[in-house]
C-alpha cells in the first residue's frame, strides 16, 4: 500500500495490523478486512501471517541444518557445514559456560531458540512495503494485511517464553521433587527457627519467590517483543519520508540504511539474550539448594 494514498496514521496502523482469521459476529469465519474486525473476532482468532512466517522460517532452519548434517564430512567442509559448525560451537560454548548440570536437551534447545529467533528478527530488515505490496491489494491479492516479523507479535514471544517456563517448572520438580520445589519457594530468602515467625516468613518468601518465578517468562517475552516492535516502528516511520518529496526520500533512504546496519546488532543481541537467559534459568532449575 502506497503511503501517499492514505494518512500517516492509517499507514502506520495498516502495517501494525496482523492478517487475522476468525469467527466474526457478523461475517462468520473469515479474514478481517480492518483492525476493528480483527479485534471483534476475539481471543481465538488466528494471526495467519505470524503463523505462516514463524513456521516457514522454522522449516527453513530445520531443512538447512538437516542438509548440513547429512552432508557433514571429516574432510574439507563446505560453506554450509562451516556455517552450521560455527553456530553449534558458539552455542556449545555458551551452554558449557552457563549450565552446570547434565541435560542433553539444553544445547539443542538453546541452538533452536537462537537460530529461530534470529531468523524471525531478520525479517525486520525486509523493506516494510515490499511483501505487503506483493501479498496485498496492489499485488497478487493474497492478503490485505501482512506483518512479516513474527517476533513483533506478542503471541509468538509469550508462547516461546511460556515454553521455557514450563521446562523450568518441569525440571525444578523433576530434580528437586515437589517438596524440594515448594521448599525452595517458601524457604528463601528469609529463614528463621522461631515457630511463631515461621508462617510469616513462609508467606513472604512465597510471595517474593513466586513473583520472581513468574517474572521470568514475562521478562523474556516482553524484552524480545518490545525491542523488535520498536525497531519495526522506526522502519515504518522512516518509510513515511518517501512520500514527502525526493529530498526527504533520499534522506530517508540513508537513514533507513544506517538504522538497518545498527538493527543487525539488535536482532542478533535479542536472539542471544533469549538463548542465554533460557540456559541460565534451566541451570537454576537443575541446581539443588541445601
Amino acid at each position: 500500500m502506497a503511503a501517499n494514498e492514505i494518512t500517516s496514521a492509517e499507514y502506520i496502523k495498516h502495517h501494525l495490523t496482523n492478517l487475522t482469521f476468525g469467527n466474526h459476529p457478523v461475517h462468520g469465519w473469515s479474514f478481517a478486512h480492518t483492525a476493528e474486525e480483527a479485534k471483534e473476532m476475539g481471543f481465538w482468532a488466528i494471526h495467519v501471517d505470524t503463523m505462516f512466517w514463524s513456521l516457514g522460517l522454522a522449516a527453513l532452519f530445520a531443512y538447512y541444518f538437516y542438509k548440513a548434517a547429512q552432508k557433514a564430512s571429516a574432510g574439507v567442509p563446505g560453506p554450509l557445514q562451516n556455517f552450521v559448525e560455527m553456530i553449534v560451537d558458539f552455542v556449545n560454548d555458551n551452554v558449557r559456560g552457563s549450565f552446570s548440570g547434565e541435560n542433553p536437551l539444553v544445547a539443542p534447545l538453546a541452538m533452536t531458540i537462537f537460530v529461530w529467533i534470529f531468523l524471525m528478527n531478520l525479517m525486520d530488515l525486509v523493506p516494510v512495503d515490499l511483501i505487503p505490496y506483493v501479498a496485498g491489494d496492489h499485488g497478487v491479492g493474497i492478503a490485505h494485511f501482512m506483518k512479516v516479523v513474527p517476533s513483533t507479535d506478542p503471541n509468538v514471544t509469550f508462547a516461546m517464553a511460556l515454553g521455557v517456563f514450563f521446562l523450568i517448572i518441569y525440571y525444578s520438580i523433576k530434580i528437586k521433587g515437589v517438596s524440594g520445589f515448594i521448599g525452595e519457594l517458601t524457604g528463601m530468602p528469609f529463614q528463621t527457627s522461631n515457630l511463631l515467625l515461621k508462617p510469616f516468613t513462609v508467606v513472604i518468601n512465597l510471595i517474593l519467590e513466586g513473583v520472581n518465578l513468574l517474572a521470568k517468562p514475562v521478562s523474556l517475552s516482553l524484552r524480545l517483543f518490545g525491542n523488535m516492535y520498536a525497531g519495526e516502528m522506526i522502519f515504518i516511520l522512516i518509510s513515511l519520508m518517501y512520500s514527502a518529496g525526493w529530498a526527504m526520500g533520499i534522506f530517508g533512504g540513508g537513514l533507513q540504511f544506517v538504522w538497518a546496519v545498527f538493527h543487525v546488532l539488535v536482532i542478533t543481541l535479542q536472539a542471544f539474550i533469549f538463548m542465554v537467559l533460557t540456559i541460565v534459568y534451566l541451570d537454576m532449575a537443575h541446581a539443588e539448594h541445601h
